[in-house]
């Protein structure tokens, strides 16, 4: 949340305290209004930006005159993007700048998507300054799909930024009417010619050279200057994925004495299909050569990575989708136990149903993992993964997918303790009854979890705003069970104010108590 950290960096202890007012779920209109109006810039900003706003406040919001106030609610993720558009013509660019760019979600996180009619009036409104901001996690899906073939040209400018030039449209948009539509289209698909990759490298060890090397066409003269005359030292293993890699380069490389090398070989993507036609029709007879020879190779390089002496190796060999389940099991792969499972970045649509099922019900616990990150798998896959006996599988799960069962949420959060654990708590299933029993769990994150169950007694949550653990305190400190006396004190806390003024069971009297002392 954006505004734990705001409020951590205010040190006045009234200040604190409004901020976490500004959060009470349970502040009656006046009180918000009378913030909105009067309070410190801490809790203006918590207020606009962090939490769902009523009806008189989103209006008192909109007719604020002061920009940061209508900036911070334009990108609010807890409102519908329906209100938050009312600012599209707002007279300060700043204003309009934000609602472009967007709620300050992680990566993993897509907003609600603003109405289609709202981001095709900004497109053809807004200057570029401010378009440039635009995130494609703000238009929806058949927004998105349609814009290449739209009859405004700038909205198929912005097509090709979110989307690059697919298969599909690709001979439309390099044969545009429109000058400026053309030359993005080509120059969005220059790095597929080797030439201009060779002319465009850059010579040092930079962020430009590594994104060419991974993903550009790698012409002859520019994969022997990586293996004779590097810029750095990880080349090799830059290149070993990359799908224009010469076949003759992929066997040398599969020998490599560096593991990784070996490993990026071992899971070496397939050629995407719109290169292999290209290439397959190239007046070289050694280009087409290699295209035509490259399934025979492959096959080499299994039977070589699935003996090699390095385990990751194996892994990815094991990992190759060609290979049959019993081929799969011959090879002496080991499953990696401290992985981070995270929430991943999900695709706009489905992929190949059936490549999916295959994973879900494969023997293979990776494959199984990538089928459990997946939001499309079918809620009959689901059921059947909730349960495996792998934890990678159950937490991507978890993380991943919107049918994801309550009680494999909560169980995910007691077993996995890597990164993104927290991100569990923030699914709209986990359970919240029966989490009392956890208040004297050893793991603090879990003892904090009490602090969300509505039936835990008072005694304990007041107990447990004297934990060690500043986690579990913040929790008790927002529990509606805090005995008042309790929550009186913790408003003079510095530490807890702010949590204790965010209590819904605190008292009206006392909010505006606090509103209407200028020291909070």
């Amino acid at each position: 949340m954006i505004a734990s950290h705001r409020i951590a960096a205010t040190t006045d202890l009234g200040e604190r305290r409004l901020a976490g007012l500004a959060l009470n779920p349970a502040a009656p209109d006046d009180v918000l209004l009378r913030l909105l109006a009067d309070g410190p810039k801490v809790a203006r900003m918590t207020l606009c930006e962090d939490r769902p706003l009523p009806d008189t406040v989103v209006e008192a919001v909109i007719a604020h005159q002061d920009r940061s106030v209508r900036g911070r609610f334009a990108r609010n993720p807890h409102v519908d993007p329906a209100r938050r558009v009312r600012l599209i013509d707002d007279p300060e660019w700043f204003v309009r700048a934000l609602l472009a760019d967007g709620p300050a979600l992680p990566p993993h996180t897509t907003p609600a998507p603003l109405p289609d009619w709202a981001v095709l009036h900004m497109i053809r409104t807004y200057d570029d300054d401010i378009l440039g901001g635009l995130s494609s996690r703000q238009v929806s899906t058949a927004f998105m799909w349609a814009a290449l073939s739209h009859p405004d040209p700038k909205v198929r400018l912005m097509g090709i930024g979110w989307r690059g030039v697919p298969e599909d449209a690709r001979q439309a948009l390099l044969a545009d009417p429109d000058d400026a539509v053309r030359k993005r289209a080509r120059d969005r698909l220059r790095h597929e010619d080797p030439e201009w990759v060779e002319r465009e490298l850059p010579a040092r060890s930079c962020h430009a050279r590594t994104h060419l090397l991974l993903h550009g066409a790698l012409g002859r003269k520019v994969v022997e200057s990586v293996l004779t005359a590097p810029a750095a030292g990880d080349e090799r293993a830059m290149i070993a994925r990359n799908p224009t890699l010469p076949a003759d380069v992929v066997a040398l490389l599969s020998a490599d004495p560096d593991a990784e090398v070996r490993r990026r070989v071992a899971g070496h993507s397939r050629l995407p299909q719109r290169w292999r036609r290209a290439l397959g029709a190239d007046p070289d007879p050694s280009v087409r050569e290699r295209i035509a020879h490259r399934s025979d190779l492959a096959r080499d390089e299994r039977r070589t990575f699935a003996t090699d002496p390095d385990p990751r190796v194996r892994l990815a060999a094991s990992m190759d989708p060609t290979l049959t389940d019993a081929e799969c099991a011959a090879i002496d792969y080991e499953v990696p136990l401290d992985d981070s499972f995270v929430p991943w970045t999900q695709p706009r649509v489905p992929g190949d149903p059936g490549a999916l099922r295959h994973d879900a019900l494969s023997g293979h616990p990776m494959r199984r993992r990538r089928a459990a990150g997946d939001r499309f798998l079918p809620s009959d896959l689901v059921e059947r993964l909730a349960t495996d006996d792998d934890l990678g599988v159950r937490v991507l799960l978890a993380q991943n997918h919107p049918e994801a069962p309550a009680a494999l949420l909560l169980r995910s959060f007691l077993e996995y303790t890597g990164p993104g654990r927290e991100h569990l708590l923030d699914r709209g299933d986990f359970p919240t009854a029966g989490l009392a029993r956890y208040a004297g769990h050893e793991d603090p994150a879990v003892r904090a979890l009490a602090g969300r169950d509505p039936r835990t007694p008072a005694k304990t949550v007041d107990r447990l705003t004297l934990d060690p653990d500043p986690r579990v305190r913040a929790a008790a400190a927002r529990h509606p069970n805090l005995p008042p006396a309790r929550s009186a004190q913790l408003l003079e806390d510095g530490e807890l104010a702010h949590h204790a003024a965010a209590n819904p069971a605190l008292d009206p009297a006392v909010m505006r108590r606090l509103v209407a002392s200028p020291a909070g």
